[in-house]
This record gives C-alpha cells, structure tokens and sequence, in this order.
C-alpha cells in the first residue's frame, strides 16, 4: 500500500517537473530567438535598446504617465519587458516622423504596432475602456 502509494507520488511529481521545464523552455527558446543576428547583423533586441536610447531624449512626462497607463492592463510580472518593447516601438515611430517630442498619437500609433494581432481584441476593449480615441489608427488593426 506506501509502496504503490509512494510510486505515484513519484509519477505524479515527474510529469509536474517535465510539464513546467518544458514552458520554461519555451519561454527561454523564444528569448534566443530575439537574440539571434537579423541579415542586418543586428537582433530584435539590439534594434528594440537602439530606439529607446535614440528616443530617450523626446519622451516628455506626459508621453511616460500615457505608457504607463497603456501598459498598465499587462501582468505586473511582464510589465517591465512589455513597457520597454512598447517604448521601443513608439520610439521608432517617432524617430521616423522626425517628430520633436513623443505624443499621444505617437504612443496610440506604436501601441497599436507593438501589440501582436492576438491581443487586438483586449487591446481595443482597453482603449475603448479608457475612452482613448484610436480612430485614425484602426487601419493598423487589419
């Protein structure tokens, strides 16, 4: 009886093991794959620092609260990365427009591009909540 008992605890502990090594290995293989050199010889991650450092400078305290509040429906544990992904994105979009400070429509515009076409549902949910008005944007959602 402990010994059948003790077997399948045993079983039981292997497959929580083997279930949870496997989504930190996802995880971890999806974080090599951002690493990886493009043709260009740079990775996503080196062109995501490279915007935020060039845009640093064009963020006004207004610009900062708005991300916060974009960012704010992420978990607090991604929030962090999700805030620096999407501050990379509006950097470059404001970069692009040659723009001399980061703007609400900036931020609208590089939220909507940072954000993966699976969570356009939440995200738009999210913007209509907040009564942040997306309109000329939402050719960007399609």
């Amino acid at each position: 009886m402990v010994n059948n008992f003790f077997m399948w605890f045993i079983i039981f502990w292997v497959f929580v093991l083997l279930f949870f090594m496997s989504v930190g290995g996802f995880f971890m293989f999806r974080k090599f794959l951002k690493v990886l050199p493009k043709e260009d010889g740079k990775s996503k991650l080196d062109w995501q620092n490279h915007y935020v450092d060039n845009s640093r400078h064009l963020w006004t305290e207004d610009s900062k609260a708005f991300l916060d509040q974009l960012v704010s429906p992420v978990p607090s544990a991604f929030r962090d990365i999700a805030k620096h992904s999407i501050a990379a994105r509006i950097g470059q979009v404001a970069l692009e427009a040659n723009a001399n400070e980061v703007t609400r429509e900036h931020c609208i515009e590089g939220y909507i591009l940072a954000t993966p076409r699976r969570d356009y549902r939440s995200l738009t949910s999210f913007l209509e909540k907040e009564q942040i008005d997306y309109s000329a944007y939402k050719h960007l959602l399609n």
